[in-house]
């Protein structure tokens, strides 16, 4: 059984349909990197509560997912999914972006 946690959970559900927790209580935040963008382009997650972000590459060519302030890095191949992990983080606003796509794949996960 799928259940959703938290108002930040409750919002992204209702905005993006993209949280989801699985058996281990672990959020889950889908991110799709197309057309050179990642759609949703802010992901808010609960501060304290560790969680990852599924990743897929909808584009023609490869995309990175990566954040030098979080010191995550991940490539994904055309129609690849990966999922990234994230230790619980304090309050904030944590940039990422697409090494393939540096102008135009940017995102931010809020921390609340």
């Amino acid at each position: 059984m799928t259940r959703f946690r938290g108002p930040a959970c409750a919002v992204a559900l209702l905005l993006f349909g993209t949280a989801t927790a699985g058996a281990d209580e672990t959020l889950t935040y889908k991110l799709l990197a197309k057309d050179g963008r990642f759609h949703p382009e802010t992901i808010e997650a609960p501060a304290g509560k560790r969680f990852r972000i599924e990743v897929t590459n909808a584009n023609e060519g490869p995309e990175e997912f990566e954040s030098t302030e979080l010191y995550k890095e991940v490539v994904l191949a055309p129609g690849v999914t990966r999922t990234v992990v994230f230790a619980p983080l304090k309050p904030g606003v944590y940039r990422f972006f697409g090494e393939f796509h540096p102008e135009t794949a940017r995102g931010r996960i809020v921390v609340k």
